[in-house]
């Protein structure tokens, strides 16, 4: 499926009380899928042949034009970006919330080997939810570029044991970061809250029908290829309506399989099977996602990108990268941010939130 219209949201100001409606839209701007931000205008980029077209139009020119067979298509789109978002397992998505990272691997690219145990992986999650995080993503296989594939049994004795000694301990959500069915299913049954795949249901032949049947919510991730050679040689027409184009395939896709929209989050896969300019024009365009329908999820903390752009080799001294693209982000609407560090980054969105909504009381 490749689409021939595209709407991207843009010139963002606060959403504090909706605004009043006149003349098919709201004075002042559109409230952004439920959330903090209203926009203003639109960016519509449309394919032609192999190009695309990009221009960016005011909300009076975007309902006065003449769309022609392209009408629904627009209609739909634009209906999707003001659709307020359902609660994911029963965290609002009216406001940005995040995600703590708790890696139980050897291996991750920058904090691989320092939670293995289970004790030190659970003191960990709760230190981050302590810190601000309302979801902890607990991952036992690391999908950077260049890694291996995990045995199952692997991924499996890492992982269950860490969300069965946290399930107890902690009011925040967990998810599980695993494109492997039996883990799913693993996980499921050991009390995980959500499952994050960075293959978006694609790895694993059995994953999708094990998501469906776990009713949990699944967050999709784009990332085409293996991690072992997906950023070798990674190929575009146009990155950020190709990225587009999967994640609303695998949308359509799991809805098929039973999975309801309001069970879903996309991920555009910042660093997967992307080299820095195509992850550049991905995180310069996080808003054209919301034209999907579902939150958004954002995942750059500590990754190359940030060393590229600032000559930062050290992954942990990345940090103020890090809250700078997870604040770019929330400043186009993104409802979920993954990160490493919880304290800086709840610190820095606190702030944000405050001076946006112009209310010490908005934070």
């Amino acid at each position: 499926m490749q689409r021939s219209v595209y709407l991207k949201p843009v010139g963002f100001i606060a959403n504090k009380n909706g605004g009043e409606e006149g003349e098919g839209e709201i004075w002042g701007g559109i409230p952004l899928a439920g959330g903090p931000l209203a926009f203003t205008a639109l960016e519509i980029a449309e394919r032609q042949g192999t190009g695309v077209r990009r221009r960016t139009c005011s909300l009076s020119e975007f309902f006065e034009r003449d769309w022609g067979r392209q009408t629904l298509a627009a209609a739909d789109l634009f209906e999707a970006l003001r659709q307020p978002r359902s609660r994911i397992a029963g965290l609002p998505m009216d406001r940005p919330q995040i995600m703590g990272i708790v890696n139980v691997t050897p291996d991750s690219f920058s904090d691989g080997g320092s939670f293995d145990g289970v004790q030190a992986a659970v003191d960990h999650a709760l230190r981050l939810e302590e810190e601000g995080a309302t979801i902890l993503d607990i991952g036992g296989e690391s999908t950077r570029p260049g890694s291996d594939t995990v045995p199952i049994e692997e991924e499996i004795r890492r992982v269950v044991p860490v969300l069965e000694a946290l399930r107890p301990k902690t009011e925040a959500l967990i998810s599980v970061d695993t494109r492997k069915g039996r883990l799913m299913q693993a996980a499921a049954e050991a009390g995980a809250d959500i499952l994050n795949d960075v293959s978006a249901l694609t790895y694993d032949p059995d994953a999708i029908h094990i998501a469906a049947e776990s009713g949990l919510p699944v967050m999709l991730m784009h990332a085409p290829g293996d991690p072992k050679t997906m950023n070798d040689d990674p190929q575009y027409g146009d990155v950020v309506l190709d990225v587009f184009d999967f994640l609303e395939r695998r949308t359509h896709a799991c809805m098929a399989a039973g999975i309801s929209r309001e069970k879903l989050v996309v991920d555009p896969g910042i660093g997967f099977g992307k080299h820095l300019h195509h992850n550049v024009a991905v995180l310069s365009s996080m808003s054209l996602y919301h034209a999907l329908g579902v939150p958004v999820l954002l995942g750059a903390s500590r990754k190359k990108l940030i060393g590229q752009l600032c000559n930062v080799d050290d992954a942990k001294a990345r940090v103020p990268g890090s809250i700078s693209a997870a604040l770019s982000s929330i400043a186009q609407g993104v409802q979920i941010v993954r990160v490493h560090d919880v304290a800086e980054t709840k610190q820095a969105l606190s702030v944000w939130m405050a001076a946006l909504m112009g209310d010490e009381g908005a934070v």
